[in-house]
């Protein structure tokens, strides 16, 4: 195995370029520096690999002596795919602090949109988990649990209503002329 020398140089500055640059205090550097050293771990695997060959798709054949490791490849590709989630991560710190920066004194404090309510109204605004487990059980009964003048379920329609309530609402099949 030879590796050319001119990928060593290249993979040992960008080390040496990215871990000094990951030492300033700035994440837009961190972020700079990270991606150096991504690239430099990439270099280095590709030149761990090994000698070019033909590719490791088909087995059995006379040119299996000259098959390259897939490993390599798959680790490379990996790195990437790592290189590329941890550099989004650092970008949206770098958001979110160059926002912060934007706000100035307010910092990351925002009104409250819910000072003006008081316990009471917060009460009223949202039932017990009782009422609603009540009203659970008493739709999963399939009990007739229902006013008997509600006509809005139409599995409650009874035609013998109709004579009785005038405000119900005409259904299909009523004949009823009153209305």
């Amino acid at each position: 195995m030879s590796a050319s020398l001119t990928l060593v140089l290249i993979m040992a500055a960008l080390y040496a370029t990215g871990v000094y640059i990951m030492l300033e205090r700035s994440l837009t550097r961190v972020l700079i520096g990270f991606v150096l050293v991504g690239n430099a771990t990439n270099l280095l695997i590709f030149i761990m690999s090994g000698r070019p060959g033909s590719s490791p798709i088909i087995t059995g054949t006379s040119g299996d002596a000259d098959m390259v490791d897939p490993v390599p490849q798959i680790l490379m590709l990996t790195a990437i795919v790592i290189n590329f989630g941890v550099t989004a991560l650092i970008l949206a710190l770098v958001y979110r602090a160059w926002w912060l920066a934007q706000l100035g004194d307010e910092g990351d404090t925002l009104t409250d949109e819910h000072a003006a309510e008081t316990a009471s109204s917060a009460e009223q605004d949202f039932r017990s988990s009782a009422d609603d487990d009540a009203a659970v059980r008493a739709s999963l009964d399939g009990g007739d649990h229902d006013d008997p003048d509600d006509h809005d379920d139409p599995d409650d329609y009874n035609p013998d209503d109709d004579a009785h309530d005038h405000g119900a609402p005409i259904r299909p099949g009523n004949t009823d002329a009153a209305r």
